[in-house]
């Protein structure tokens, strides 16, 4: 799963990447502890091109009479999206990227201490998660909320977490955002294992509260 990111990338930046037009209310980068139901910077195509947007992370579904109505979905498994009623209209047709600098999983010490870990691109890039998106609310009152697609952990992340996010290459980008047609749905798998690296962080970031660039440094236990 993914449970908390990090995004540094200037809002400037993120639309000239991803060739889309920005919205005037984007979130302030960078935040280094992105928590669910913060609004985040996602990327969809639409009729006029692409668009980055805020978004909601916490994907509610159409029936939810309230945002707290039930569980909160900030994660949905790929194995199962297409199935799950909460899911599989959006993954047909509401499908976006979710930009981050790095996301954060954590592991357990002998004496049950929660041990985070910073996971980024070797390359130094930004990631793209794959990310599916919803309307809620009243139509003049219409919240956009958002998911990211989680898989099985690739070899070199399954020694922190047996999940991990879907995270696509710029090559990919058409696809999922319903640009180039259909076959989506094979691009939910783990990146290869040269991708990504990580490293231990100050437990600081275990609470929600903590903010600023010493939560993605390296940290010696």
């Amino acid at each position: 799963m993914c449970g908390r990111f990090a995004v540094t990338l200037p809002n400037d930046a993120m639309a000239q990447l991803f060739a889309a037009q920005p919205a005037n209310t984007l979130p302030e980068v960078p935040n280094f502890n992105v928590c669910p139901t913060n609004q985040v910077h996602v990327v969809r195509s639409g009729e006029t091109g692409r668009q980055l947007l805020p978004m909601r992370w916490g994907f509610i579904p159409h029936w939810y009479k309230a945002e707290n109505a039930g569980p909160l979905l900030i994660n949905a498994r790929s194995e199962t999206l297409a199935e799950k009623p909460a899911f599989r209209d959006a993954c047909r047709m509401r499908r976006c990227l979710m930009v981050a600098t790095g996301f954060y999983e954590w592991t357990k010490s002998p004496q049950e201490t929660r041990l985070p870990w910073y996971i980024h691109r070797q390359d130094g890039a930004p990631i793209a998660f794959a990310g599916i998106w919803q309307d809620w609310g009243s139509a003049d009152e219409r919240k956009p909320t958002c998911a990211i697609v989680t898989t099985g952990a690739n070899d070199s992340i399954s020694n922190i977490h047996h999940r991990m996010p879907v995270i696509l290459e710029p090559h990919q980008w058409p696809l999922w955002l319903g640009e180039e047609g259909k076959g989506a749905a094979r691009l939910m798998q783990a990146t290869p294992d040269n991708t990504l690296t990580y490293h231990r962080v100050d437990p600081k970031v275990n609470s929600n509260r903590s903010s600023g660039p010493e939560l993605i440094e390296p940290f010696d236990a």
